[in-house]
């Protein structure tokens, strides 16, 4: 095995002067405020922007104005996460996140990419940066942590709108590791993850009451992640919905015409590699078939903030063909290889939004730029249809990729990409109604799915899931659905993870003997559970103790997952019964009683407009029914106990939802996890926390006309203070 020499420079101070803006301040301003000019934002009774260009650019230039009135924070911190600088804010702890982004972003590479871009992109490009600048100008008490100036390149940065790209799965203690010189023990999974994702179902005009189209929009992510708005242009777009901050695409939504629904993929579209790595006269040279090739050696410098002034570490980052070594294994460097596209993945995140046909969406596909995502589709002309990620690199499959190959074989290399046709692609199926809930597409769409034999092995690692049943049962032998039955199946508050561990506890339960003291002291609890519905709810004390029983068995190590027929898992009795005792005891330890309304314990509270959030269980929060993605529930809140507080708070799940149907004219619901503005002394950073609890979703304004007697605010950009 190499060894590595000089990987990390000792930490130097220096004087960091940021992105000085080279501003001409009174030409610069002058041409920032003729493009404003040329928009109109419309906020409507939900702080919501509506937003009108002349053009395109127009509209980029507004909505990211828009974005950064709501929360400027945000829409940095995206920035500096996707460019490696958290560290120039949040100091040195952030070093190695910094140096994972470096490993693959160089500002000066995607300056490149722009300037080689199509002029139609670099307008939108342009466009994006002046918004920004021109919001920071307008707006001299926001001070910038670190961008004071955003230039037009760095949109490729960030121009896949996932809450995780696949630059994530480098563990960062192993790569701390490596080129740090420093071991560091990885961070243990929790034991029952919140499973992350959506939830995307298309119906099609043959099961719906009015035979039109209808669509389920509803991603699962850390609340607050994205924008709701609209954007519009006299070029064609019109696109409404989910809006990850600081990019100028709607992320997950619709248009007139169509709508489209993003989901993460179980595609496997990232690999590992063992090089064998050999050093000869100061240099590196890796094994590749029957010769070596020199590895690649890059300087990479991350700066960071320290109390007494910015410093800086630098590192000695090494490339293979494959990609950048990210780790040691068996005495063998690691290198990844994973989509790397930035400019077809701009290009195909924002001409979807402007497609107006099954055809041109199609067209969108052809890119092959979406490595994490499965696609949920339906439109107006009727059709609904699903898409798998469309990057999935061609693998010879003798060998296994779902762990680190030998990367001296050249016949490991990728071969190209599988076509969209060639990957699992489902266009109006007989079942009438199709969905992705995380889980593998082979049901779907019930009788009418894709056939998991069809494809390799590589396009799909996931499995079958508690949600994934409960959407199927909601959704096979259905012709009545319309908009509102679509909310209601959204928040259908069934929990199939416990449709047969339950019973197997109550039975454990019942053939104890009549003198067994287990018996005696857990009568109560399987009284409550043997009356049980399965159903979440606010006021259910049962869904509290199955809930927290179901953890404690999850603790144990059985699988949260299901494969194939929703297989549940097999506790023996005594650890069924022996986790039921426990769930009761942690129950009353904290609340009192084990007898406590599940509301008031799952619990929804905002604060403060941090990223990074506090709860205080002295301060007000609001009872929220459905729970964890994992027992099944459709409606996902993903809360847990923090430092100080008995009640759990949520984070995660329900962030937006939107229910859209393609008839003549577009009709929509939605809402905003708590609400649109990120200000709490907005009386929007609260205002639709009551129907995001209860599923009341709110009309979407996407009409002009709509918008009568529903505007709160109408301005061009620079021209009026947010309230």
């Amino acid at each position: 095995m190499a060894t590595r020499k000089n990987r990390v420079i000792a930490a130097v101070p220096f004087v960091f002067l940021g992105l000085v803006p080279c501003r001409a301040e009174t030409t610069q301003g002058a041409r920032w405020a003729h493009e404003a000019s040329h928009v109109t934002i419309v906020r409507d009774d939900w702080g919501i922007a509506h937003v009108y260009g002349e053009t395109d650019a127009d509209a980029v230039f507004g909505m990211i104005y828009a974005q950064a009135e709501d929360d400027f924070n945000r829409v940095e911190t995206n920035y500096l996460n996707a460019m490696g600088r958290l560290a120039e804010a949040e100091g040195e702890d952030k070093v190695y996140q910094d140096l994972r982004m470096k490993l693959f972003v160089d500002p000066e590479v995607l300056r490149k990419h722009y300037a080689a871009s199509p002029e139609w992109l670099k307008k939108l490009m342009n466009a994006f940066a002046d918004g920004a600048n021109y919001y920071l100008a307008k707006h001299p008490q926001v001070k910038p942590r670190v961008i004071k100036h955003f230039e037009p390149w760095m949109a490729l940065s960030f121009s896949e709108g996932s809450i995780g790209g696949d630059f994530e799965r480098v563990d960062l203690a192993k790569l701390e590791a490596f080129y740090g010189g420093k071991v560091i023990a990885s961070l243990p999974e929790p034991a029952d993850p919140e499973p992350g994702g959506s939830n995307g179902i298309a119906i099609a005009p043959s099961n719906t009451v009015q035979h039109h189209a209808l669509l389920l929009i509803n991603p699962h992510t850390s609340f607050f992640f994205r924008s709701e708005l609209q954007m519009v242009s006299q070029q064609g777009l019109d696109a409404y919905g989910a809006v990850t901050w600081g990019q100028f695409f709607i992320y997950q939504g619709f248009n007139p015409r169509l709508g489209w629904m993003h989901t993460s993929s179980g595609v496997d579209a990232v690999d590992e590699y063992l090089e064998m790595v050999s050093s000869k006269d100061g240099h590196y040279f890796y094994k590749y078939g029957d010769g070596e090739r020199p590895v690649i050696e890059k300087q990479i410098t991350v700066p960071y903030i320290t109390p007494q002034g910015m410093a800086e570490k630098k590192f000695t980052a090494y490339y293979t063909h494959h990609g950048p070594v990210i780790r040691d294994q068996d005495g063998k460097w690691v290198t990844i290889r994973l989509m790397q596209e930035p400019v077809k993945a701009l290009m195909q995140s924002y001409s979807r939004t402007k497609a107006k046909t099954y055809q041109e969406y199609l067209q969108t596909m052809q890119l092959q730029a979406n490595s994490s995502n499965n696609t949920v589709y339906a439109d107006a002309d009727g059709h609904i249809a699903y898409f798998h990620g469309n990057f999935i690199p061609r693998r010879d499959p003798r060998f296994d990729f779902t762990k680190p190959v030998d990367g001296s074989d050249p016949a490991t290399d990728w071969q190209g990409l599988l076509t969209v046709e060639q990957s699992p692609h489902l266009l109006d199926p007989q079942s009438g109604y199709l969905f992705n809930v995380n889980d593998s597409p082979w049901n779907g769409a019930g009788e009418s799915s894709l056939h998991k034999q069809d494809y390799p092995a590589y396009v799909e690692s996931g499995s079958e899931s508690a949600r994934g049943l409960h959407a199927l049962r909601l959704l096979q032998g259905r012709k009545d659905f319309t908009l509102d039955s679509l909310v209601t199946a959204a928040y259908d508050s069934y929990l199939p993870w416990f449709i047969k561990p339950l019973p197997r506890l109550i039975h454990a339960w019942e053939n104890l003997p009549a003198s067994s003291e287990t018996k005696v002291a857990l009568a109560s609890q399987i009284g409550v559970l043997q009356q049980w519905d399965l159903r979440w709810g606010v006021n259910s004390v049962a869904t509290s103790l199955a809930i927290f029983w179901g953890k404690e068995i999850a603790k144990g190590g059985q699988p949260a997952g299901y494969e194939g027929e929703f297989a549940a898992p097999v506790v023996p009795n005594d650890v069924a019964l022996k986790a039921l005792a426990t769930a009761s005891d942690k129950l009353t330890a904290d609340f009192g009683t084990w007898q406590v309304p599940w509301g008031e314990i799952n619990r929804y509270q905002r604060l403060t407009g941090d990223i990074v959030q506090r709860f205080d269980d002295a301060r007000p929060s609001i009872p929220v029914g459905f729970a964890y993605s994992s027992w099944g529930s459709l409606a996902a809140f993903g809360a847990m106990p923090y430092p100080g507080t008995k009640k759990w708070y949520g984070t995660k799940g329900n962030s937006f939802v939107a229910v859209v149907e393609f008839g003549d004219k577009v009709r929509a619901r939605a809402v905003t996890a708590g609400g649109e503005s990120g200000h709490p002394a907005s009386r929007h950073f609260s205002d639709q926390v009551e129907r995001y609890r209860t599923g009341n979703l709110r009309e979407v304004y996407f009409y002009r006309d709509q918008l009568k007697g529903h505007t709160e605010r109408e301005y061009h950009p620079g021209t009026l203070p947010v309230p």
